[in-house]
């Protein structure tokens, strides 16, 4: 609290103000300050002011408060520059180098792979299409060639399964009985009995807990031998 002619006092915060901060003045009554090129008028409300300046040592402020004029009231300001200090300026300095940003190069990367494996995957399954398209035997032979093969080898696991696939392929690739119909369709349409004891046989080998009946299995792979034309009837027809 500083002691103001005729007894006009205020109170000004902060106690050590610097250079450009603003400068909070609180009097006893409203208070009217004297325009001035030492300092900036920043607001006035009542009994309080705040002003600034941009000069580096103290200075005074004149007005009035409640109507009474006061002069040259004291108000110090801190430069913060340093004592003999030249004023010059400051070494300009490198802008700061930004790392470049690595994510969307990754997420680029991983779109591509996804990309390459997606189309490599394509293409290996349309070669298998035409691999499995182009047999290197006739129908008739693969499934003549499946059953010999199967009943030589009484060891093999899962004959049914494998008689009725064989079964299911050369029928796919000889009639509309294809490979998206069911066992039940298949069988109705077919009209056979051994197609029919084969596809049974090789279902319940395939999804039953106990597994297929008991039956012949030698029997009735060359009943199915039947049902392919021989060589010779295959060239007349």
């Amino acid at each position: 609290m500083i002691p103001i002619l005729l007894f006009v006092m205020a109170h000004f915060r902060p106690a050590s103000p610097t250079i450009g901060d603003p400068i909070t003045m609180q009097f006893q009554g409203p208070v009217v300050l004297d325009p001035s090129p030492n300092y900036e008028i920043v607001s006035r409300r009542g009994d309080t002011v705040v002003i600034r300046t941009f000069q580096p040592h103290p200075f005074t402020v004149s007005g009035s408060v409640a109507g009474v004029r006061f002069h040259d009231m004291n108000v110090p300001v801190k430069s913060v520059l340093k004592p003999n200090d030249k004023m010059d300026p400051a070494p300009l300095k490198p802008p700061r180098t930004i790392p470049y940003p690595r994510l969307p190069f990754v997420a680029i990367g991983i779109a591509a792979f996804a990309a390459i494996a997606a189309w490599t995957a394509a293409a290996l399954r349309r070669d298998a299409a035409v691999a499995r398209a182009v047999p290197l035997l006739p129908p008739a032979e693969q499934f003549r060639a499946a059953i010999n093969t199967l009943r030589r080898n009484p060891n093999l696991p899962l004959r049914w399964s494998k008689l009725a696939d064989a079964l299911r392929d050369y029928l796919a690739e000889t009639s509309p009985l294809s490979h998206d119909m069911t066992t039940t369709e298949v069988i109705e349409r077919s009209g056979s009995e051994p197609m029919a004891e084969i596809l049974r046989q090789g279902d319940l080998e395939k999804f039953s807990p106990w597994g297929p009946l008991p039956a012949n299995f030698d029997a009735i792979a060359q009943r199915a031998l039947a049902l392919v034309p021989e060589p010779a009837d295959e060239v007349a027809a």
